[in-house]
């Protein structure tokens, strides 16, 4: 079996308090970026694949592994991606005074 984290101890908690995803502080450049970050074809279409998989209960236990990393990531930019945009936010509402 193996061993639960708690919640704010996950890889995407810490995350979330390393990045501040609510503090605008990125450069537009810098934000820009950060949205344009996204999975390739080939990920999206395995991960589409495990996912279905998963729905149907025929996920191998490393295929489990493998979805969890994707979902994993993909948390991790949303993170990013929040910060990113907030950050736009606030540079373009500064940009109107």
């Amino acid at each position: 079996m193996q061993p639960t984290v708690s919640p704010s101890r996950t890889a995407s908690a810490i995350w979330g308090r390393v990045v501040k995803p609510g503090q605008g502080t990125l450069s537009p450049e810098a934000a820009r970026a950060i949205l344009m970050l996204d999975f390739d074809a080939e990920d999206r279409q395995r991960v589409d694949l495990l996912s279905t998989k998963a729905a149907e209960g025929s996920l191998s236990e490393e295929e489990r592994a493998e979805l969890e990393e994707y979902l994993r990531v993909n948390n991790e930019l949303m993170i990013l991606q929040s910060k990113a945009r907030l950050s736009l936010q606030e540079f373009n509402r500064k940009a109107k005074r």
